[in-house]
């Protein structure tokens, strides 16, 4: 019964993975031009091989991804596209989009830091360092948050 929890959990956060992706591609693209892309692109970058890192995860638990939670997570993402707003709205739009981002990375930290804890009763999760993903987690949800920050005082 624990393994279906711990499966379920991992799905969860590799859904939350897929709208932090779609989110962060969106960002990047609407920012290549600025400043803020090159550093978006990184993230970009970092956020995708977590996602391996946790796919990586479920695969040696002998667990499958569920391609149900990753479509919802998908269906979400695109439908949260479809608000419409003027030029006005753009600078709450980009502080929102950051804030959703923030928090997620902020909940993927937690994820690392739980299998930390939990990892060492799956003999297969050896050689895992969450740790370090922990860590590389707390890195980005610094950068995503001081861009929150400076959206904030654009659209507040």
């Amino acid at each position: 019964m624990a393994d279906d929890g711990l499966e379920t959990y991992l799905n969860d956060h590799l859904a939350g993975s897929v709208s932090a992706i779609q989110m962060l591609e969106r960002a990047a693209e609407d920012h290549g031009d600025t400043a803020l892309g090159p550093q978006l692109a990184d993230l970009l970058a970092s956020i995708r091989e977590d996602q391996e890192e946790l796919r990586s995860v479920i695969r040696r638990l002998g667990y499958t991804e569920s391609p149900i939670k990753k479509a919802g997570a998908w269906l979400a993402q695109h439908a949260s596209r479809l608000k419409v707003g003027g030029s006005a709205e753009r600078d709450l739009d980009r502080f929102e989009l950051f804030e959703a981002l923030a928090l997620g990375i902020q909940g993927k930290l937690k994820l690392w830091r739980a299998l930390g804890v939990v990892g060492r009763r799956y003999p297969t999760l050896a050689g895992f360092d969450f740790a370090r993903l922990e860590r590389r987690s707390a890195e980005q949800h610094d950068l995503m948050e001081a861009l929150r920050i400076e959206a904030a005082e654009a659209a507040l």
